[in-house]
């Protein structure tokens, strides 16, 4: 496939480089050409110097015959203009756009332009690393006996079936957010490193649940 991505900083040039071991063709767009050094001299891609939402830009980085576009540049402005020129004008089906505002990735994924909330995903990362132990409640029921709140799960749960965790635990999983994305759990769900779980159970039960969180399973 080729894809063209717009933005060569950290993010955009690690992108293109591990697209391009995985044998995609690659075409990175930005306006400061000293920004292709992070590119490497073993990036074989196109390096086009302009403006990403341009047309004549896009056509220059080969987006006519692009399966996939990625909008990773440091404006939000700019990466879902360029996001939806790729997606409207150019009919690209994969896109997506690196989004820093939360509640505009909010706004644009009514648009139909998927994004990733850097500004969510590093806070939510963040805060599990400086306080990775107990529950973080998020949500409570009026009577204020029943609560939804994200609990620590020891790293030792890595690779085992969530309905495994919950049988431990006595609670239910009611999502679980991965690389910033919420997704509901199924019978085969696995956790994976980095997941953050959310789980709604009793606040009498809340103890016990970290508790049964922080213990690792059991052999068998």
């Amino acid at each position: 496939m080729h894809i063209v991505i717009m933005g060569c900083g950290r993010v955009g040039s690690t992108l293109a480089q591990t697209l391009e071991e995985l044998g995609h063709s690659v075409a990175v767009i930005d306006r400061d050409p000293s920004a292709f050094r992070r590119l490497g001299s073993h990036f074989s891609g196109r390096r086009i110097k302009g403006i990403g939402f341009d047309q004549d830009t896009l056509r220059e980085a080969g987006i006519e015959e692009a399966g996939a576009f990625a909008a990773v540049s440091s404006g939000d402005n700019s990466n879902i203009i360029a996001a939806r020129v790729a997606r409207e004008t150019f009919g690209v089906e994969n896109v997506a756009a690196r989004i820093y505002d939360p509640r505009r990735a909010e706004v644009y994924e009514r648009l139909g332009i998927p994004t990733v909330a850097t500004v969510r995903w590093t806070a939510d990362q963040m805060l599990r690393r400086l306080l990775p132990s107990g529950a973080e409640p998020l949500w409570r029921d009026p009577s204020g006996s029943v609560q939804l709140a994200e609990v620590h799960v020891n790293s030792a749960w890595v690779g085992h079936r969530i309905t495994r965790l919950e049988q431990a635990s006595g609670a239910r999983i009611a999502f679980v957010t991965r690389l910033g994305e919420g997704i509901l759990p199924t019978s085969e769900t696995v956790i994976q490193e980095g997941d953050l779980v959310h789980v709604v159970m009793h606040q009498a039960d809340v103890a016990a649940v970290e508790a049964a969180f922080e213990k690792a399973p059991e052999e068998g």
